[in-house]
């Protein structure tokens, strides 16, 4: 089983010892994204997966696909073109002091891509799950419209297709955002978000949550699902609640409404390496247990311990095994040196 994924795979330039960047004087690079995420994560679970970008034919670009073909993933369908990496600078924060993401993606090889310019019957040859996310369609029209395009031919050639709504402020605002997904959803039918996306995308807000105060609350975000369902026809909605007590620890769970059933998740208290890419791991996780055929219990706990352990993992990608997170999920979280 195939799953092909479609975004931007970027360059992550990050401060060292969590550093400012007014005192960094030196930065390490990594790649990653949110689609890409995706794909990797599935690949370290043993998955087909492919991820469909264009990328600079330079040498940042070489070191993209690098990357992802190393780690298993299929970058076969990935174009070659443009003149440069979008890329993403990152100050990890430390207890009160949050993180802060500054991005130079502007003119980027992916956010010149329009309608046409990839051949989906061909890749979706074989596939069974279609995954993207909302930072795709947020990088400009036509690659809005090459998104739609997408999510279109793959609803038609049977493929499930998930979106996680990721919304991004430094993209677009809540009205762009709206207009352009709103379209998209149509051919949705997973749809995956944090404690804030519904609201900022869909002018869905939970009750009784302040996502500032680290305070979330399960039954207003179980409204928020259900308001999803309904108005776009999802099979499926899957929520991460995030209680960000600080940069270092968060309280960390997630619910998943499918069938007209409610299921949540174990809660882990992290302390955290890195959470980027957190979300992306979810996703990952929820795909993986659906398409195994988990229960929708099993698969929810599966994604939520995976994410769990990629806030452990520098980097954008979620370098962990099935074994690893199963081991979790079953409640062995103790962190003893295995030998």
């Amino acid at each position: 089983m195939t799953v092909v994924t479609f975004g931007e795979l970027m360059m992550r330039l990050a401060t060292p010892e969590r550093l400012r960047f007014t005192q960094a004087t030196q930065l390490v690079l990594t790649y990653g994204g949110g689609e890409a995420n995706v794909a990797v994560s599935l690949a370290q679970f043993g998955m087909d997966s492919t991820f469909v970008t264009r990328l600079p034919s330079n040498p940042f670009g070489d070191g993209a696909v690098n990357s992802l073909r190393g780690l298993g993933v299929d970058t076969s369908r990935i174009l070659r073109g443009g003149d440069r990496i979008g890329i993403y600078f990152l100050e990890t924060g430390a207890s009160q002091r949050g993180s802060v993401v500054v991005y130079d993606r502007a003119g980027s090889a992916m956010s010149q891509v329009g309608p046409g310019d990839f051949d989906w019957s061909s890749i979706f040859e074989g596939a069974t799950w279609f995954h993207f996310t909302g930072i795709t369609p947020a990088l400009g029209p036509r690659v809005a419209q090459a998104t739609l395009e997408a999510a279109r031919a793959a609803k038609s050639a049977g493929l499930t297709v998930s979106c996680d709504l990721n919304y991004r402020k430094k993209l677009w605002t809540p009205a762009q955002a709206q207009e352009t997904m709103t379209e998209v959803m149509e051919y949705v039918d997973i749809a995956i978000g944090n404690e804030e996306d519904a609201e900022k995308v869909f002018g869905i807000k939970a009750a009784h949550s302040n996502i500032v105060e680290g305070r979330v609350d399960s039954a207003g975000y179980e409204k928020v699902a259900h308001t999803l369902a309904e108005r776009f026809g999802l099979k499926a909605v899957a929520i991460t609640l995030r209680e960000s007590r600080s940069a270092d620890n968060n309280g960390w769970s997630a619910m998943l409404l499918s069938g007209g059933e409610t299921y949540r998740s174990r809660a882990y208290d992290i302390d955290i390496v890195d959470r980027v890419g957190g979300g992306d791991s979810f996703a990952a996780g929820l795909i993986y247990g659906l398409v195994c055929g988990k229960s929708p219990q099993d698969a929810l706990e599966f994604a939520t311990a995976a994410s769990c352990l990629k806030h452990s993992i520098s980097g954008d990608f979620n370098l962990v095994s099935v074994a690893e997170v199963e081991a979790l999920a079953k409640g062995d979280g103790s962190g003893r040196v295995q030998r």
